[in-house]
């Protein structure tokens, strides 16, 4: 095969990065010659998790508006121009067969630099609410994947193709790990277990009732798999340690996911459009936290659809510190509830959105 050049541009979170290493993996199924280059914002979190998945990554000086009166919003327009300048050099040097946005900051300029000099580009968008990125970016580029009905709201109805949430490559094998994830957590195996999620950067609330509740927990004969994120992380090593719990394992961040809903019996998550795609394949029974910290409250009407569903159930953000640890120890009793929120969750997968946003992409080319 000829060799063709691919920029993918998006992070910030989680929830862009993994969708671009999922579309990178499957199009690599499809065509065995391609060069990627990835481009993200400096100082954040791609900048480490591209490169430890072998892809080359470039940064650009750019970051959002903050909501409330901010110094750092002086910089904003400056940030726009130097990244623009530097999207345009990018595009120029690596001179690319397409460009792919997933959403985040930094895939502005760079799509809107690529659309601008006739490069097919392609958007994926992971959630029912979209971010102004993509908003700005859909007058644009030449295709629009989307994971939820009614979009046509928010972009031009004939670029729009549902392709679904594509989930990461090593998730896909997750119930065939179980005797090494025994091995990386060392857990007590006659013990059910509890996996705690935060999102990859860690959330305040979920962090706070667990803390608040460890007392509860301890007397439990259950596992707790706590991923904290970064800034919480220290805090909750001390309160293990001075509590002298055994069964609470606290990670920073879990690499190795497959492994940890391999162990899972019971999980507790934010209710992100990346996160609910991977729990609907995982179908394992759900609590779900929405955040209330984004755009026209998209986590809540998420986690709303599931509920609505008999798919999960649901704690608000600001009652988690007072009920969420009360409704897993519910739930840890009530196998029946569990048993139907499993199966209900995993009717609502999309079956290989990676693998049709990829065929996608590569038509664009030819």
């Amino acid at each position: 095969m000829s060799k063709i050049k691919i920029i993918i541009s998006g992070g910030g979170t989680g929830g862009h990065i993994f969708p671009a290493l999922a579309i990178a993996n499957a199009i690599e199924k499809y065509h065995n010659n391609v060069e990627f280059l990835f481009v993200g914002a400096k100082d954040r979190m791609e900048m480490q998790k591209i490169p430890a998945e072998g892809y080359k990554i470039k940064g650009l000086w750019i970051s959002g508006l903050q909501r409330k009166f901010d110094l750092r919003n002086f910089l904003f327009p400056i940030k726009v121009l130097a990244s623009l300048y530097k999207a345009k050099k990018i595009v120029n040097d690596f001179k690319p067969d397409l460009a792919i946005g997933t959403g985040g900051y930094a895939s502005a300029p760079l799509i809107y630099m690529a659309a601008k000099q006739s490069i097919p580009t392609l958007i994926q968008e992971q959630n029912s609410y979209p971010g102004i990125t993509n908003r700005i970016l859909s007058k644009y580029v030449n295709c629009i994947c989307v994971a939820y009905d009614r979009m046509e709201r928010f972009f031009p109805s004939k670029k729009m193709i549902f392709s679904g949430n594509p989930i990461r490559s090593n998730i896909l094998s997750f119930d065939k790990v179980r005797k090494e994830s025994n091995n990386l957590f060392k857990i007590d195996n006659s013990n059910e277990t509890v996996l705690i999620l935060g999102g990859s950067l860690g959330a305040f609330s979920i962090n706070n009732a667990i803390a608040s509740n460890l007392k509860e927990l301890k007397n439990r004969k259950v596992n707790i798999i706590w991923q904290t994120g970064s800034s919480y992380y220290e805090k909750a090593i001390m309160l293990v340690k001075d509590y002298n719990i055994k069964n609470v394992h606290v990670f920073s961040f879990i690499k190795e996911m497959d492994k940890a809903y391999s162990l899972s019996d019971i999980i507790v998550s934010r209710a992100g459009a990346m996160a609910i795609a991977e729990l609907c394949y995982v179908s394992k029974p759900v609590i779900l936290v929405p955040s209330p910290n984004v755009a026209e409250n998209h986590q809540y009407k998420n986690a709303q659809s599931l509920v609505n569903k008999k798919a999960a159930l649901i704690v608000e953000d600001l009652e988690s510190n007072r009920k969420l640890v009360r409704v897993i120890i519910d739930l840890l009793k009530n196998k029946d509830l569990r048993y139907s929120l499993a199966k209900n969750i995993n009717k609502l997968y999309v079956e290989n959105a990676a693998d049709k946003i990829a065929s996608i992409a590569l038509k664009l080319i030819k």
